[in-house]
């Protein structure tokens, strides 16, 4: 009976321990999981444990980005030196071009840039008319680019791999730049019937049109036309293409208009009065 007695106690407080446990158990598993944090709730309203998830979220971040960095740091070491491997093989690439034509670092320099040169004067010319093209002064340049390209052609420094074909091409583009002078010819008729002179012939239609650019015929045609103001009927005058007036044209004209001041001031003057000592 003793023993019995001695037995239940332990028994019940065995009990009592068990269900206690299957109670309390639920609870705690509950607070052991974590609580989602809100990405958007801002600092000042987060409990402590929120806080030191977003703290433990933002140190997580710093380093995942902290490996990024050094991985993409690695990558750029890796780069820059391929980059330097590289140019320094192109620097050895272009000795060895260079003293097969043997030339010097300096002398190719100089050479690119007189080719540089003549690439931009190209360019110039290109962009004009066809007819400012047609102009002397614009063919002699056309004339002059052509020989200092061909006298460049025959330096050694013309066979390296960066001139070859640039060369090659800009010979092309200036052949190209060649134009003739598109002229007509014009015959004179009578004043009578035409009222023929320079200023009338500059402004017909079928010539240029404006009046004030009789000099471009004069000028064409000095060689049949010794004064402007005298034309005969039958002349054959060449006619220049339709353009401003040239810096020879426009001389020619300020040299008549003086010209033609000046007979008009003699003219204008007295004659002298007779004495009577040869009367």
């Amino acid at each position: 009976m003793t023993h019995r007695i001695k037995t239940i106690p332990s028994f019940l407080a065995a009990v009592v321990v068990a269900v206690s446990v299957q109670t309390a158990s639920p609870l705690v598993f509950a607070q052991q999981q974590p609580v989602p944090l809100d990405p958007n709730k801002p600092d000042e309203q987060l409990t402590k444990d929120e806080a030191d998830v977003r703290i433990k979220q933002f140190r997580e971040a710093v380093i995942g980005l902290e490996a990024q960095l050094k991985q993409g740091e690695d990558k750029f070491a890796a780069a820059t030196k391929k980059l330097a491997d590289l140019q320094k093989a192109a620097a050895d690439c272009d000795s060895a071009f260079y003293a097969l034509v043997n030339a010097s670092k300096a002398d190719v320099a100089a050479f690119r840039q007189r080719l540089g040169v003549i690439e931009a004067k190209v360019r110039e010319l290109k962009a004009l008319s066809d007819d400012a093209l047609a102009e002397k002064d614009k063919q002699d340049q056309v004339r002059a680019l052509e020989n200092e390209l061909n006298a460049m052609r025959k330096e050694k420094i013309a066979l390296l791999p960066e001139f070859y074909d640039k060369i090659i091409a800009l010979a092309k583009d200036i052949k190209g730049l060649y134009r003739e002078k598109k002229t007509s010819t014009y015959t004179v008729g009578t004043w009578a019937e035409n009222r023929e002179c320079l200023w009338n012939i500059s402004a017909r239609n079928e010539i240029y049109d404006d009046a004030f650019l009789w000099p471009k015929i004069w000028v064409a045609n000095k060689n049949i036309i010794r004064n402007p103001d005298i034309i005969y009927p039958g002349q054959e005058f060449v006619i220049p293409p339709k353009a401003d007036k040239t810096s020879e044209e426009m001389k020619a004209e300020r040299k008549y208009w003086r010209t033609k001041r000046g007979s008009a001031t003699s003219a204008a003057q007295p004659a002298p009065l007779k004495t009577g000592v040869n009367n």
